[in-house]
């Protein structure tokens, strides 16, 4: 059955365009709101499923779909996000396009592309084998550069090239690494790998880390999170880039050995990283942009947690699942005041706009709840992540807690900041607008469902299934 269900999207991508606007928004949305509550059984039923698909000749080996606890608790976060983003999508675009002089039946084109972005996304994190996992990860980065260059803002041309760019090269370097793995182990299927060597490992460490991005690597993201349209950066920053942290996890549970041997030099990029993103948050005038440099230091959670043992596993499991919710809501909080205020993003020309725009102000209170761990799933990721390093590192490292600690507090700190900023203050006398549903209800969605996850039955259910999978890490 749930083959079927992850099937739905892409039939759903290629019908949408002979529907109008509204309806094949609607097609689309409900295409990945059912396999959203079938990632909600398999937690229930902690379902351990492989579904076999073809078989090739050594070393691809078989194409399968692999469902465990693991690849539910993603696959029902990009369902959740991918259905409230393209019911978002439908206002916003038509906006968007009478921006650029378009016709509406431009939404025929944009509505298949984005489809098939967010349905490989799905995919990619139930593949069971790593070429089709590449595959996937590939039609991610095709469908999201084309729309970043066919309706982006400022220079799109340019920012959806360097985006290609960097991201194509953390896949190459991803797939050399996949490539040196079925010449040891004669097969690229998850099940069939028995041991990553340290050339392997490097690669698609290395190509992940510039998919996250850690820092360094980090600059095209800013680029391309603030100029991407805002449906898209909705997607690109919560789901995309988190799943290089996917792809760092599933290779630890088939061979640690290189994060274990390289635990503490890895620890102290990824502090020094959220570190840093996060001071440069405050820096930030543009809305969009301070919300990218927040997921730069928010990936360094991830990395953090993969070198953290059982716990910090969990937690990076946890930490994907809550910025996806917490920055999807904030981007579409940013393309509310795009929409309403006729391209704002300046963060020098905004405070105040609770009174304005208040439905918009409560959602992006949600966001930044699930930023800084704050009755929001995000809590129990940050708890994971804490109790890993004193699980790893004892008690008496404590400047190692107090800095782990120090980035909680940093990202509650910028969190609050901007929120106030932004939303609270002297308003600068703007009128209010006429806000279209579509551009809140599905923040709330998320929103509210981020905090019900805080509750059992699914927090029970979301734990017991990642211990079953994720028990025997280091």
């Amino acid at each position: 059955m749930m083959l079927y269900l992850l099937t739905l999207p892409f039939v759903a991508s290629l019908l949408a365009p002979f529907l109008d606007a509204k309806k094949a928004t609607h097609l689309l949305s409900i295409s990945f709101l059912i396999p959203f509550f079938g990632g909600l059984v398999g937690l229930f039923t902690l379902s351990n499923q492989e579904i076999n698909l073809a078989s090739f000749s050594p070393p691809i080996g078989d194409f399968y779909v692999l469902i465990d606890p693991v690849s539910n608790a993603f696959g029902l976060t990009i369902s959740m996000i991918s259905a409230m983003v393209a019911y978002y999508s439908l206002p916003y675009m038509l906006h968007r396009f009478e921006e650029m002089g378009f016709e509406v039946e431009e939404y025929r084109k944009y509505i298949i592309i984005y489809g098939f972005y967010a349905a490989s996304m799905l995919w990619l994190v139930y593949s069971g084998n790593l070429v089709m996992l590449y595959i996937f990860l590939e039609i991610s980065l095709i469908t999201s550069f084309l729309l970043i260059y066919l309706y982006g803002y400022g220079n799109r041309r340019w920012v959806a090239i360097l985006y290609f760019i960097w991201t194509n090269v953390a896949g190459v370097l991803a797939l050399i690494g996949f490539i040196v793995v079925a010449l040891d182990n004669s097969t690229l299927a998850i099940r069939g790998i028995s041991a990553v060597s340290m050339v392997a490992w490097l690669l698609i460490f290395a190509g992940m880390v510039v998919k996250l991005p850690g820092l360094g690597p980090h600059i095209w993201l800013p680029w391309a999170h603030a100029e991407a349209p805002t449906p898209v950066s909705a997607l690109l920053s919560p789901l995309t880039v988190g799943l290089a942290g996917y792809i760092l996890l599933r290779i630890y549970l088939i061979d640690p050995s290189f994060i274990v041997a390289y635990r503490v030099p890895i620890l102290v990029y990824a502090i020094v990283s959220s570190i840093y993103a996060g001071f440069a948050v405050f820096k930030q005038t543009d809305y969009k942009r301070l919300l990218a440099y927040s997921t730069v230091s928010q990936m360094g959670y991830v990395l953090i947690g993969l070198c953290l043992g059982t716990f910090g596993l969990i937690g990076v499991v946890i930490q994907y699942m809550s910025h996806a919710f917490g920055k999807s809501i904030l981007f579409m909080t940013a393309g509310g005041l795009i929409a309403s205020y006729h391209g704002l993003r300046d963060i020098r020309k905004m405070g105040g706009l609770h009174e304005y725009v208040p439905s918009i102000s409560n959602a992006a209170l949600l966001g930044f709840m699930n930023l800084g761990g704050i009755l929001a799933i995000g809590m129990f990721g940050e708890f994971f992540i804490l109790r890993g390093v004193v699980d790893v590192f004892g008690l008496a490292n404590a400047g190692l807690i107090l800095a782990v600690v120090f980035i909680f507090i940093l990202s509650g700190w910028y969190s609050f900041y901007t929120l106030k900023n932004i939303f609270y203050g002297t308003p600068k006398g703007y009128e209010r607008p006429k806000i279209s549903r579509y551009l809140d209800v599905p923040l709330y969605l998320i929103g509210i469902f981020s905090i019900i996850f805080i509750f059992p039955p699914l927090i029970t259910m979301l734990l017991d299934g990642l211990k079953a999978v994720i028990g025997g890490g280091i």
